[in-house]
Order: C-alpha cells, then structure tokens, then sequence
C-alpha cells in the first residue's frame, strides 16, 4: 500500500474497524476489494443483504468519542496502512486494523524480541528475564512484553534504557495489573504502550490471546522464561510459530512445574535459550519480513459488484461449528481464492460465517 493516508480515511478506518463483525480477516478483505474503507462502509449494507442478513456500522459519533479520549490521554492512532503502522506487524496476516499508542511509537518500527513468562515467576526467572532483556537491548534490539506481573515487569524493567514496548489487552489507559501502575507509567515515560482496544477498554480474558498475538507480530523471536503447562505464554509462542517467528524457550529444572511449558516448547523444537547470545546467533542470520518493504494489495479479487449469489449460498452449505481451513473451501468449490473470499467477507458482515485468524472460518452465530 503506498501514499499517505487522508484525515476522512483513517477517521473511515477506525470506524470499519469498529463496526460489528468486521474483525480483522474482514477488514482486510474489504480493504483489499473496495481500495477505501469509505467505500466499504457504504456498501456494507448490501454487502450484508447479500449474505443474508443485516449490519450496524459504527457511527461517526462513536468514533468521534473515541478520538477525544485518545486525544485526553495523549494517545495516538495509527491505523492498517499507515506509513508508520509497524512493518513487521504490518506482515502478520491479517494485521490488527488500529493501534493506540502511549510513549514513542517508534520503538514499534525497531527490531524486537518479545520476552514472556510466568506471572507467578520464580526469583531466578525474573533475574533471568531482567539480564537477557538488558542485554539483548544493549545489542540494539527492542523488548516487546506484556506489562504482567512476574516475567514481563522483569523484562520491561531490564530493557527500560534501550527500548521496551507493553501490549495491553485494555485500552493503553488500562493499568493491568494495578500493582504495576509505576511500571506501566515508567513505560508511558520512556517506552511505549500499545493496545488494539479502545482507549477506555477493560481489559476481558478474550482480549488477552488478541493481545499475544500483537507481542509475537511485533517480534522476530519470542522468548519464554517460565511457564506452566497451561500458560498464556505458551499462547504466545504458538502465535509466534503460526507467523513465522522463531521460538525460544529457557530450560529449567523438571521438578518445577513452572518448568514444564517452556521444556516441553524444547522437546518440540524451540531453540534452547541459555543467555541472549543463543538469540542473537540466531537473528542475526535472519532476512526480517521488514527487508522485504511494505506490502500491497493483491490484484485478482473480484470487482465490487461481481455477482458470486451461487458461490455465496454454496459456501454456507460447507460451513458447521468446526473451524475449516479457507484452502479446503476453495478445493471443494473449485473456485478462485478471492471469490472465495469475498463471499465468505459477505457471509461474515451477515453473521452467517466467523473469519478466524490463521486461514481458518466457521459458521456463525446467524447461520
């Protein structure tokens, strides 16, 4: 995408982004067939007609409201599209529609490596993460982490002269955990604070994966300190793996059970991880997807007025409960990819199809 973006299609952007179903694999979709989110929100209510339902599109008021809170906490927008819109996260797919910022911004554009562990984190593994995030700044990378207890402070705290970044899963104005409210206003500071939510949001457990997904995006490695088995770290580096990132995992002992995650990463492939040195031998060999330059729109998909009713009616039929890959939609239709797509972008306006994250769709809560 090139050019620089004009004031209506960002305000446009933030209100696609905002409007009912349209999630990400949505909002890129209909950016990628309509060129302008203008475009897209005035054909919503057809397009929504067409996969057989109804749509409420955010409204200017609403989105007005959410730029005067933005502008109170001094936060800033950057929306998909952006020149300053973080490359690597840019590449992720799809990539979040807006981001809040607090802090430098810029730190989002550096190389980076993404820390993560335990909440309930062993004093070993704190004084692990602080010396690895330190070093790993010292040698020009930025630190990516969540602002959690535990791992993550230990890591912001280590990489707080070189450059660190939090992702939160409420707006960047949501201090989570309130215990470290002096962190998070050291990092306001000095650092950056990064939220796809509204500025305002609380934070809810479902927006914690959307919020892992985003420190893995904007990583080229994630490394995992402590976790138990079930852990949102290990949520992490499994988001990292989907997007192509390589994943790192510090050994501990196996009588800890705070040990047994990042083992088990180990055991199914993970670079071990003993000091920074094991990361950076591994990324300095790396061609990052930010070399490759910023990305455009693909050009094959169908025109806006494109009549696709058989393909549409014929792509809810496939679809149940279960999460089935796009691919496999497009084999058994023998169809083109990006018709494919743009009925399944119809069938979701509706409510009639879910748009998963990694390739994958289900049939909706209208189906």
């Amino acid at each position: 995408m090139s050019g620089a973006l004009s004031d209506q299609e960002r305000h446009d952007r933030l209100r696609l982004a905002r409007t009912e179903r349209i999630g990400p694999v949505a909002f890129k979709e209909l950016l990628r067939r309509y060129r302008s989110a203008g475009a897209v929100l005035d054909a919503l209510p057809d397009l929504a007609r067409r996969g057989g339902g109804s749509v409420r599109a955010a409204t200017v008021a609403e989105i007005d409201k959410e730029l005067a809170a933005g502008e109170a906490v001094g936060a800033e927008l950057t929306v998909w599209g952006d020149a300053d819109y973080p490359p690597l996260l840019g590449a992720v797919d799809p990539p979040p529609p807006v981001l809040w910022t607090l802090g430098d911004p810029s730190i989002l554009a550096r190389k980076a490596v993404a820390v993560v562990g335990a909440r309930i984190a062993s004093a070993s593994a704190q004084r692990f993460a602080r010396g690895l995030a330190s070093e790993l700044g010292q040698a020009g990378y930025a630190v990516i982490s969540g602002l959690a207890r535990g791992v993550d402070a230990a890591a912001h705290e280590g990489a707080l002269p070189h450059g660190t970044a939090a992702v939160l899963g409420g707006g960047v104005d949501d201090v989570y955990p309130s215990d470290n409210r002096g962190l998070y206003e050291r990092l306001a500071a000095e650092g950056c604070i990064v939220s796809e939510s509204p500025v305002g949001h609380r934070a809810r457990a479902k927006d914690f994966p959307r919020r892992n997904r985003i420190i893995s995006g904007l990583s080229l490695g994630v490394v995992v300190v402590e976790a138990e088995i079930r852990s949102g770290s290990l949520i992490t580096a499994r988001l990292a793996a989907e997007q192509g990132r390589e994943v790192f995992a510090v050994p501990g002992s196996p009588l800890d059970p705070r040990a047994k995650g990042t083992n088990d990463l180990i055991r199914q492939g993970a670079t071990l991880c003993e000091g920074a040195e094991d990361v950076l031998r591994v990324l300095t060999t790396m061609r990052t997807i930010a070399d490759q330059g910023p990305l455009g729109f693909e050009e094959d998909g169908p025109g806006p007025d494109a009549d696709l009713a058989d393909l549409r009616e014929q792509v809810a039929a496939l679809l149940g409960p279960t999460p089935t890959p796009r691919d496999e939609l497009v084999r058994a239709t023998a169809a083109r990819t990006a018709d494919v797509l743009a009925v399944l972008t119809e069938l979701a306006i509706a409510g009639r199809a879910d748009l998963l994250p990694g390739g994958l769709v289900s049939a909706g809560p209208e189906s």
